[in-house]
């Protein structure tokens, strides 16, 4: 089973934080204060965060933004993975991925269906990975979020978790754009 091997340090990574609604502001994202609250409790770096709405076009756009920044390494986004015609985050970043991280969907819906049951079913949340960041799609509710991080990203985005961890691999995720 996992766990934590003391004799590494902890590497804290630089995470950007994307709420997609229709309806939210800032006052009103717990999504997203869920999120922040949780990665800077772990020791990680808010990077950047943002409020959009369910524009395919626009969350791409500021997928890629991030992507191309040094400055973060990984993006998380909360809202539009459900199945309504306004939900279009999953496209977005699928627009985005280089290479989809298809078992990050397959865990969230074990995680939800511990807490929701079959209403698991409904998420689309999804992972992967575009010019060597992260790049991972919530559910727009704060109990998914608190899932999703709690049972999964805190674990794999810590580079002490053992057996393997996201953090270890991170240097490698562009090598293919490092080739001659």
């Amino acid at each position: 089973m996992s766990r934590i091997d003391e004799s590494r340090d902890f590497i804290p990574v630089r995470i950007a934080l994307l709420t997609v609604s229709d309806t939210r502001q800032a006052g009103d994202d717990r999504s997203g204060d869920v999120l922040a609250a949780r990665l800077g409790e772990a020791g990680h770096v808010l990077a950047a965060r943002k409020i959009l709405r369910d524009e395919r076009h626009e969350i791409a756009e500021q997928l890629r933004a991030w992507v191309a920044d040094p400055g973060i390494d990984v993006v998380i986004s909360t809202g539009g993975t459900g199945l309504t015609g306004r939900d279009v985050t999953v496209e977005a970043h699928r627009d985005v991925y280089e290479k989809e991280i298809d078992a990050f969907g397959t865990v969230f819906t074990i995680v939800s269906m511990q807490k929701i049951g079959t209403s698991a079913v409904q998420s689309r949340a999804t992972g992967g990975v575009a010019g060597g960041t992260y790049l991972f799609a919530l559910p727009g509710s704060p109990g998914a979020c608190k899932d999703a991080w709690d049972e999964i990203l805190v674990k794999q985005l810590d580079y002490r978790h053992k057996p393997c961890n996201f953090v270890e691999i991170m240097p490698r995720l562009d090598e293919h754009l490092r080739r001659k």
